[in-house]
């Protein structure tokens, strides 16, 4: 059994392979620099400008020796911290900190310093919609799990 398109689809989009963009030069913001947000950096960086703010230095090190983005060590939760990181310049903010209140923190306060679109991993699926009702839009590693997990089963049960 292979793996369904749609999840080559994601992968590939995420596998930093994907590059072309036909916004060029836009100013990503990420919020943790753990698996996914390193990751995302990498990806974008060849084609948007990326900035990554972690609250350790050394999880600067997940990032290969080709991000060409900038880092920034802050509090993500803390809108001096943000100020000083020109979030208010970025056009898209990220939030993927372990942390759902997190998350939901430092994306309010990038919405408030005028980042057009905020993006922010959220796990507990009920505090999606929190999320959404602050203008946030919302993945959830839970949903999207479970969802891919049924694609597989169904795919399987059909002979896909």
């Amino acid at each position: 059994m292979g793996i369904p398109a749609i999840l080559k689809r994601r992968m590939y989009s995420l596998s930093g392979t994907y590059n072309r963009c036909w916004r060029c030069g836009v100013r990503v913001f990420i919020l943790g620099c753990g698996r996914v947000g390193a990751r995302a950096a990498a990806a974008l960086s060849p084609t948007h400008r990326v900035t990554i703010m972690d609250s350790r230095e050394a999880s600067f090190d997940r990032l290969p020796a080709s991000f060409s983005g900038s880092t920034f060590v802050g509090n993500g939760i803390d809108e001096d911290d943000l100020r000083a990181a020109n979030v208010g310049d970025a056009d898209a903010f990220i939030a993927v900190t372990n942390g759902d209140n997190r998350n939901l923190m430092s994306a309010q306060i990038a919405r408030e310093l005028g980042v057009r679109q905020v993006i922010a991993r959220v796990y507990d699926p009920v505090r999606c919609q929190i999320f959404a009702e602050s203008g946030v839009t919302t993945i959830s590693p839970t949903v999207t799990g479970a969802q891919a997990l049924f694609d597989l089963v169904v795919a399987e049960d059909r002979g896909d």
